[in-house]
């Protein structure tokens, strides 16, 4: 039997618990934060605390931070343009758990093929 399925590399680039809920806007929106929901990267211009710093906003929301040790790469490709390539998703929900903890986001490289395999 010959296997069609070709190889694929993962799409999945990083994970991360959600820094900096409490300090941000989330307890907003809270309600509206579900599994698999999409977030956006971007660039925090203008941060005292990180030149890096890279805000999740859930629609217009800011609802956390990428943690600093994780948010170079990020920053690098949002200076530059190249947000689209960037699908991020809320990947686990905990509200029982300390408020730094509650969420995961899952960062994953957008598949720009169009219908390859399809």
């Amino acid at each position: 039997i010959m296997n069609t399925m070709q190889y694929q590399p993962s799409r999945h680039i990083m994970d991360f618990h959600l820094a900096g809920f409490a300090y941000c806007d989330g307890l907003d929106v809270i309600e509206e934060l579900r599994l698999g929901q999409s977030v956006q990267l971007v660039r925090e211009e203008g941060n005292s605390h990180d030149p890096d710093a890279v805000a999740v906003l859930y629609k217009n929301t800011k609802i956390g931070h990428v943690p600093a040790q994780y948010n170079g790469l990020f920053g690098t490709l949002l200076y530059y343009g190249h947000g689209d390539i960037l699908e991020a998703r809320i990947q686990m929900v905990n509200l029982e758990t300390h408020p730094e903890r509650q969420f995961r986001v899952v960062v994953k490289v957008t598949d720009a093929r169009g219908d390859v395999g399809a």
